[in-house]
C-alpha cells in the first residue's frame, strides 16, 4: 500500500478512506464464539520430539489472575482483570496500560498426555509443557513354522 498524504481533506477519495480505515484496523483482533475480543495477548507454539511448548505474552499480570484447565480435548486459558482499589490520594494523570480480561482456547491433540501438562509464569511469559503421550510400538512377535 503506497502513503499519500493530502492536505487537502475535502478531496480524499474512497479508495484512500477505505485504505486508512483497513490499515489501522489492530492486528490482535479475533473472531471469538462470543463476537469480536481485542486484546487477546500473542501465542507462540513450538515442537519438540518430547512435547509442545505454549508461550503466552502476559506481562505485568499476576500469575495467580490466570486460570488454566484442559477438559474434552480443549485447553483453555484465560485472565480476569481485578478491579482496583481507587484511592483518592493517588491520582492518575496518564494511563497507557490496559490489562483486559481474555479467554483463549486451543485444540488438545490425541498425542497430547493431558494429565501431565505444566505451566509456569516468567518474565511477564506464561509458559506451558505440553508432553506427547509415549507411542508404544506393538512388539514383533516371531511366528515358528511346524
Amino acid at each position: 500500500m503506497t502513503f499519500v498524504k493530502t492536505n487537502y481533506p475535502a478531496k480524499r477519495t474512497f479508495d484512500s478512506l477505505f485504505n486508512e480505515f483497513f490499515s489501522n484496523i489492530p492486528s490482535n483482533w479475533e473472531s471469538t464464539n462470543e463476537g469480536l475480543s481485542f486484546g487477546s495477548p500473542k501465542v507462540n507454539i513450538h515442537e519438540t520430539k518430547d512435547a509442545y511448548h505454549l508461550e503466552v505474552l502476559a506481562a505485568g499480570r499476576n500469575k495467580e489472575d490466570f486460570k488454566l484447565n484442559a477438559e474434552n480435548g480443549l485447553l483453555t486459558i484465560s485472565y480476569e482483570k481485578k478491579e482496583e482499589t481507587k484511592n483518592d490520594d493517588y491520582k492518575t494523570i496518564r494511563r497507557e496500560f490496559s490489562f483486559r480480561s481474555f479467554k483463549r482456547s486451543f485444540n488438545l491433540d490425541e498425542t497430547i498426555d493431558a494429565d501431565k501438562i505444566e505451566a509456569k509464569y516468567e518474565n511477564g511469559v506464561l509458559k506451558l509443557l505440553l508432553p506427547k503421550k509415549e507411542v508404544v510400538k506393538a512388539e514383533v512377535k516371531q511366528i515358528n513354522i511346524q
